[in-house]
């Protein structure tokens, strides 16, 4: 329309122009000077329309790719079952557990009160293991912590000194020949793990939280990390003395990729979900399966 109307114009102001150079006498003049001008309005009437027409097929034009949405999702493979669940976001899920000074002060009291209540146990067990096996009481190793930061943990010495595996990639298996006598029994009942309520006063750890695992940890004969992509997310709480994925089932051997990947998974659950409702009950199940019933080995 635009340009249409550009060559009306000029050639209405051609045609008066025509005229008056007919009186004149100059009409050859006139008339190339009038097709010059026109042929110029001309061209520049295309490009202005040209240029509106990309400038509106760019508006509507729809992109081929769509703006990349923040989506965190992770496959959680159970035992039973092998669907999928989406993640919620920590937000959603409140303060983290490592932040919670709730959660530090119930970790302090009542791995305080345990250890004096448990004091004449524990003083039985160590006086056990010295009789029966030469060698310390207690058994050191350096495992993973929050942040990735490593520290000392402690539990009773269940093994012989000098079939054992310091840095604790072999795991024991149901009738390992390593495990002394009465070292069956600690393992059995979990009294082996006792020790860790220091690890707890000190802030190394946890009453519940994801395990604590020794660097290089295989699973399905893989390093853990190569197996499970998110392994290292499973650190960004203080580990526990006992977890979700432990009352869950999920405790032993890590043989198995899919016990293995849900071990993980369930960790990862109750960092995202936790809470100290959540705290007490898998204490309570905890004592329920592992000290009561003897599910260890």
């Amino acid at each position: 329309m635009e340009q249409d109307r550009f060559v009306l114009l000029a050639a209405r102001s051609f045609a008066s122009a025509n005229s008056s150079a007919a009186a004149g006498g100059l009409w050859p003049k006139c008339a190339a000077v009038g097709l010059v001008a026109l042929s110029r309005f001309q061209q520049k009437a295309k490009a202005m329309a040209q240029t509106i027409a990309v400038r509106l097929n760019r508006d509507n034009v729809m992109p081929l790719r769509r703006e990349q949405r923040l989506i965190s999702v992770r496959p959680v493979e159970c035992a039973d079952s092998s669907k999928y669940r989406s993640r919620r976001s920590r937000r959603e899920a409140g303060i983290e557990p490592s932040a919670s000074i709730r959660k530090r002060l119930f970790d302090i009291a009542v791995a305080g009160a345990a250890l004096l209540f448990l004091a004449p146990l524990l003083i039985a067990v160590a006086v056990a293991i010295k009789v029966t096996s030469p060698g310390p009481v207690l058994f050191f190793q350096y495992r993973y912590g929050y942040r990735n930061r490593f520290f000392k943990i402690y539990k009773f010495r269940t093994m012989r000194t000098d079939d054992c595996d310091a840095r604790g990639v072999k795991q024991t298996v149901r009738g390992d020949s390593r495990v002394t006598p009465i070292g069956k029994i600690l393992r059995k009942t979990s009294l082996d793990e006792i020790p860790q309520l220091i690890n707890v006063i000190k802030g190394n750890m946890s009453l519940v939280g994801p395990r604590p695992h020794v660097p290089g940890m295989l699973a399905a004969d893989l390093p853990y990390e190569v197996l499970v992509p998110y392994y290292f997310q499973r650190h960004t709480a203080r580990p526990g003395i006992t977890g979700l994925a432990q009352v869950s089932g999920c405790r032993g051997s890590t043989f198995e990729p899919n016990r293995a990947i849900s071990r993980i998974d369930y960790d990862l659950d109750y960092i995202e979900k936790w809470s100290l409702r959540m705290d007490i009950m898998i204490i309570a199940r905890t004592i329920r399966r592992e000290f009561l019933s003897g599910s260890g080995f």
